[in-house]
């Protein structure tokens, strides 16, 4: 039988939320690019949550838009209802969190890649890559293979010169509702049983991880009166930079909150024996920060409720998502628990609650673009790099997609550090740290967070998009536009002066703020916490039209300024740590001094910088300091031989 070969620039296997946003990437970028699904209909598909954003991953969706990114777009085009989560807090953690349509959301997607030049959608499984040996082996270099294409099951390979690795939760899947175990994807959807098999003998490390959903109930058998109504923001803010405000102002759909009580954690409690995580029949590690309910229940035994919220599915569905009420209990169980909440005592159940187990790799074994460090040419992104969410694996897939471009055209790759961006601290966290639960991004865990907040994630990146090629001229010059009125606008609040005039003075005792004894200037006004830089607008007489989104920066920089400088002075030190460059070909073994571990851990994950190296579990200060010494002298005899 003959074989068919077909010939691309680059191939992205998956086609969900990372494997679209790689794929848009590289064929905007230019690049022939095919898309490998095993459905068309799981394109973009949301198997689990049916939104976008949230706490830390609204943060995520506005900088993934920054650079070009589509998820910000489509959501915007597809939402049901949205809200500013953390309002009352600072502007460091707010965050926007959209209710998707679901269905709409993968068709309208699915749409933007069947029109994109350069894109080829192919439903087929990849069950091999195709490498070859690379001139570079070197006594200490790993890169001895490069890509040069995949095979499918069919047979048919497709030629190429780099691949992006997006599958999700699809490897080797298999998912289990009590003693009932389906060898299946998401939804029921079909699970990719091969590629696993030619990673190993590539020498890749696997892992074996979790996740899991909740059911959807019959919104006809729900009572929404036992429930509290939760609606959307009055004023909707769009998640895209590009999107017309006034475009997303809808009629939007409530959601309810419930919560679980003694009687469901009784029923929980009585079955943990026939659920899969207490059996021992789940592999896989679930993830910490999302658990099940019988993780919940076990767990937070102190806790004599937990918050359950119902979720529409979409416009044109009865379907409702019961958020918070992850489990893997068998069937029966299923329906007796979820009937003990209040509101939800005659629910029909659509789809039954699952976990589901699949294959990822250990992500110390790629470099911050990306790209495995044993094999040229090959990237990966999203739950495949041992990571949980839509939001987190997009930013994964785009970067993938954008260094995979770059790496075809010769060009330096990109790395956002954890400074510039959470989509830094989210790829840096996953090849430098250990993981060994699905990662999930969290402002926490972003030490710069008042810096990187999602406000701003346009001035923060979209140069970065531009220069890449993703981000037009036209919307770079609005930008640095942008930046010019918020520059302008802080000076002359600066150095506009009020005295302390009757006028003034009555002004701020109706605002609660304590009168002037001498003059002070604008900015210092609304440095008070009681004030805002709109209420100012009735004493600053010379002020001119703002956009909204200039005059929210505005005040932002102003208020937080001691802040943001002091934020400013870390980054700068960091930053030092992050220029200090460790050659590629540097034998650890050679550094005498260095701990066992510490040199065990850095031949293991190959730090590209000191930064990254001092963030490796298992590596000291001191560890640091022997191996800057080492650096400062290696690079003296460099110098000598120069």
């Amino acid at each position: 039988m003959a074989e068919l070969r077909e010939v691309c620039d680059i191939c992205v296997v998956g086609a969900g939320h990372a494997g679209c946003e790689a794929a848009l990437a590289c064929a905007r970028l230019g690049f022939e690019t095919v898309i490998f699904t095993v459905s068309v209909d799981s394109i973009a598909l949301m198997p689990c949550n049916p939104n976008v954003g949230g706490t830390s991953k609204g943060h995520l969706v506005r900088e993934i838009d920054a650079l070009g990114g589509e998820m910000g777009k489509n959501i915007d085009k597809t939402f049901i209802q949205s809200k500013m989560l953390n309002s009352s807090k600072g502007p460091a953690v707010h965050s926007l969190r959209a209710q998707a349509d679901k269905a709409e959301y993968s068709r309208a997607m699915r749409k933007v890649l069947e029109n994109q030049e350069h894109l080829t959608i192919k439903q087929a499984e990849v069950c091999e890559l195709l490498v070859e040996e690379t001139a570079e082996t070197s006594e200490f270099s790993q890169r001895d293979k490069k890509i040069v294409g995949v095979k499918t099951f069919t047979g048919t390979v497709y030629e190429c010169k780099a691949v992006i690795l997006c599958t999700g939760t699809y490897l080797k899947a298999r998912c289990l509702c009590g003693e009932a175990i389906t060898y299946t994807g998401p939804n029921g959807l079909q699970a990719a049983n091969h590629l696993t098999d030619s990673l190993l003998s590539l020498g890749i490390e696997m892992r074996r991880f979790k996740t899991g959903t909740p059911a959807r109930m019959d919104r006809r058998s729900l009572d929404f009166s036992k429930m509290e109504e939760q609606f959307g923001d009055e004023r909707v803010i769009p998640f895209s930079f590009s999107t017309d405000p006034d475009e997303v102002q809808i009629d939007q759909i409530s959601c309810y909150l419930t919560y679980t009580n003694e009687k469901t954690h009784d029923i929980i409690r009585a079955n943990l024996d026939r659920s899969p995580i207490y059996a021992g029949i789940i592999e896989g590690t679930g993830p910490r920060y999302c658990p099940s309910i019988e993780d919940k229940v076990v767990k937070f035994s102190d806790k004599d409720r937990h918050q359950v919220f119902i979720e529409p599915e979409g416009l044109h569905t009865n379907e409702m998502y019961v958020s918070g009420m992850s489990s893997s209990l068998p069937e029966d169980v299923q329906l007796a628990m979820y009937r003990t909440v209040p509101g939800l005592e005659h629910c029909k159940i659509v789809r039954n609650a699952y976990a589901i187990e699949y294959d990822c790799i250990d992500p110390k074994q790629l470099y911050p673009t990306l790209e495995f460090k044993a094999i040229k040419g090959l990237f990966s992104g999203g739950q495949f790099n041992g990571s949980s969410g839509y939001e987190e694996a997009a930013a994964q897939g785009l970067i993938a997609g954008i260094n995979a471009s770059l790496f075809l055209q010769g060009r330096e790759q990109i790395v956002l550090d954890r400074s510039q961006a959470y989509i830094g601290v989210l790829i840096d966290d996953l090849v430098t740290k250990e993981n060994f639960e699905p990662y999930r991004m969290m402002t926490s865990r972003a030490e710069y967070r008042l810096l990187l907040r999602q406000d701003n994630a346009d001035l923060r990146l979209r140069q970065i998009g531009y220069e890449v090629g993703l981000v037009s001229e036209e919307t770079y010059q609005a930008v640095l536009r942008k930046k010019e009125m918020i520059e302008t606008e802080i000076a002359r609040l600066k150095n506009t002066i009020v005295g302390a005039s009757a006028k003034i003075q009555d002004f701020l005792m109706r605002h609660d703020s304590a009168p002037l004894k001498t003059g002070a200037s604008l900015a210092e006004l609304i440095c008070r916490p009681e004030l805002t830089y709109e209420m100012l607008s009735e004493i600053d007489t010379e002020r001119k039209p703002l956009p909204t989104d200039v005059k929210e920066q505005v005040e932002i920089e102003v208020k937080y300024e001691g802040y943001i400088d002091r934020q400013l002075k870390q980054v700068e030190h960091y930053k030092k740590m992050e220029k200090r460059k460790i050659p590629a070909d540097l034998d650890y073994n050679e550094i005498g001094s260095l701990r066992l571990e510490a040199r065990q851990k850095l031949i293991a994950y190959q730090p590209i910088s000191v930064g990254q190296a001092s963030r490796i579990s298992g590596v000291s200060p001191a560890d640091i300091s022997v191996l800057l010494v080492y650096l400062e002298s290696h690079r003296g005899k460099e110098t000598k031989k120069g």
